[in-house]
């Protein structure tokens, strides 16, 4: 069965597949505290939801996923049929998430970049696209002059990464590559060692990060959330009773401080979508233009404006 032929059941209560994981805006939900008569969930049960992100695109394997922003946004380009619902699960400033090892480089900045090698797991990678975007339209790193060294493929089969990438041992990863010497810088996001070798990239990121909000209005989203577009022609109901749910689970969440890194609605999340698209384009990611609205199914864009 393609993913164009997903079928559901036509009328009454609904088990639904889901590869979401626990964050504090889902909490609720897979604690079981927004109940519902319509729907029932079936988690995945994954340690870390990026495993099944390709599983999803590529063969529709869940009824409802979390999904990186960058996957996404490509998965739109390339004609897959499902919709973006405009909700954060995972947000976050970047400005930390890439480190260097000071046996290798006593000092170094953005501007030492071009020409040396950094690890990431994945050049799609959200957190990528977000450190990528501001290394080159805050410190004018261009992503082509640097060699970006992965371990995963791109969960889009039609995509080619650009040739700025090369590929490093499956055996490795890039945390002990970074601590072992054997890259210049990392990207890594949530796996940042706590070894005092290692030291952010960018100075004071914490302030670097709040000065760029103060100027861009927004805190990156990694992780949003898709349903098949078919979900939302064949049962609305269970595409409106989907959101309510996800908004009452995030809306019993608190946010870490004043900035809340978890908007809801279109809206809300326009700015940081116009950011993802044009850092994608610049980094090869995508090739044609994309326009926020598009991302949407009609259905989508009444609930959730």
């Amino acid at each position: 069965m393609s993913l164009m032929e997903k079928n559901f059941p036509v009328e009454g209560p609904v088990t639904l597949s889901a590869n979401i994981t626990l964050y504090e805006p889902t909490r609720a939900l897979m604690e079981g505290r927004v109940p519902s008569d319509l729907i029932s969930f079936d988690f995945a049960g994954l340690k870390n939801a990026h495993a099944g992100f390709k599983d999803m695109l590529r063969k529709g394997r869940y009824d409802i996923s979390e999904m990186a922003t960058a996957t996404f946004l490509q998965a739109h380009q390339f004609g897959k049929p499902f919709t973006l619902l405009p909700i954060v699960l995972l947000g976050r400033f970047q400005h930390h998430c890439i480190g260097y090892n000071t046996d290798v480089h006593p000092g170094m900045t953005p501007a030492d970049l071009p020409g040396k090698v950094v690890g990431v797991r994945s050049y799609t990678q959200t957190t990528g696209l977000w450190i990528r975007g501001i290394l080159q339209n805050e410190y004018g790193v261009d992503p082509d002059s640097v060699k970006w060294l992965c371990f995963d493929q791109p969960h889009l089969e039609e995509y080619t990464d650009p040739p700025s990438v090369i590929w490093g041992d499956p055996a490795k990863d890039p945390v002990n590559m970074l601590l072992d010497g054997e890259v210049d810088a990392a990207i890594l996001g949530m796996n940042m060692p706590k070894d005092p070798r290692v030291r952010t990239l960018i100075e004071n990121p914490h302030d670097a990060a709040l000065e760029w909000y103060a100027r861009e209005g927004f805190v990156p989203p990694n992780h949003y959330v898709i349903v098949p577009n078919a979900l939302c022609e064949q049962r609305p109901d269970v595409v409106r009773e989907v959101w309510r749910m996800l908004v009452e689970s995030r809306n019993a969440a608190t946010p870490p401080g004043e900035i809340d890194p978890w908007p809801v609605g279109i809206e809300a999340n326009r700015r940081a979508l116009e950011a993802a698209i044009r850092y994608a384009t610049q980094q090869h990611m995508l090739t044609e233009r994309v326009e926020v609205d598009d991302l949407f199914h009609p259905l989508v864009r009444e609930l959730a404006p």
